[in-house]
């Protein structure tokens, strides 16, 4: 069962829950903690996959990586194999499962990657007025796959993803200079108004997450994405990978100030 304030746990009770079976978006819970995508793959592939990281750090800022056949890292206390509440299994670049925990599934040869997260920086935007309406509505944030493309690394590339957030267009400025401060976790958009300039052609239809209402005087925000390194694994044909089901993030023990530069 879902908490009455998920926002008030702490990483450890959050992922307390997770293991236990809840699978619930993540916008909003543990107030102050960080929250990451995971992207797992083969040694093989690491290389490739911290290279991406390099390439298109907008979209793909590495947090932290753990060493081959680890299943935790030095930002995340849990078990990244039990302690998320959802994950997606590729193989051959297709999604084939999305299972309550992959314990069966991890391999001595996987390496953790684990990824900014826009969930970071929405407690700043709140604080300071701007209206954030997937957490309003208690929904996951919407996500799109754009017409843009990230810089290739090695056996990886594909399309940017973003997700978007609604502002009235009074607070568009404010929004871009609180996220900016947090280049860690994606910082500033990447693109603000007309979808149909990053190749997104109906925000009513999300290809990751929910949808949200846009209402008449706000602007649709658009930031880099952490499932964009999902979109190589599926675009590149990646033989194996395991990522976390989007929305549904790893919590991990840093808190946000750690990524707010003055």
């Amino acid at each position: 069962m879902t908490p009455a304030d998920p926002g008030a746990l702490a990483p450890a009770r959050a992922r307390e829950l997770f293991r236990g079976g809840l699978r619930t978006p993540t916008a909003g819970w543990c107030r102050g903690w960080t929250q990451a995508n995971l992207l797992a793959v083969p040694r093989a592939l690491a290389y490739d996959l911290l290279l991406f990281g390099q390439r298109n750090p907008k979209s793909c800022p590495v947090l932290d990586v753990g060493d081959p056949g680890a299943f935790g890292t030095e930002i995340f206390g849990g078990d990244l194999r039990t302690d998320l509440p959802g994950y997606r299994v590729y193989e051959n670049g297709e999604p084939v499962a999305e299972p309550a925990e992959v314990t069966g599934l991890w391999r001595d040869d996987l390496v953790a990657f684990l990824i900014g997260c826009s969930f970071t920086f929405e407690d700043a935007l709140v604080q300071a007025g701007v209206p954030v309406r997937h957490l309003a509505a208690g929904t996951n944030v919407p996500m799109f796959v754009t017409s843009l493309k990230c810089r290739p690394a090695g056996a990886l590339a594909g399309p940017l993803v973003v997700s978007m957030r609604p502002v009235p267009a009074s607070l568009v400025a404010e929004a871009v200079r609180i996220t900016a401060r947090y280049p860690a976790v994606h910082g500033a958009p990447v693109h603000v108004g007309d979808p149909a300039e990053i190749g997104v052609t109906d925000l009513g239809r999300p290809d990751f997450g929910d949808p949200v209402e846009v209402r008449p005087g706000e602007v649709p925000m658009f930031w880099a994405c952490g499932v964009t390194p999902q979109a190589a694994v599926m675009a590149s044909g990646v033989p194996f990978a395991i990522g976390h089901l989007p929305g549904h993030m790893a919590v991990t023990d840093v808190r946000d100030h750690r990524f707010l530069v003055p």
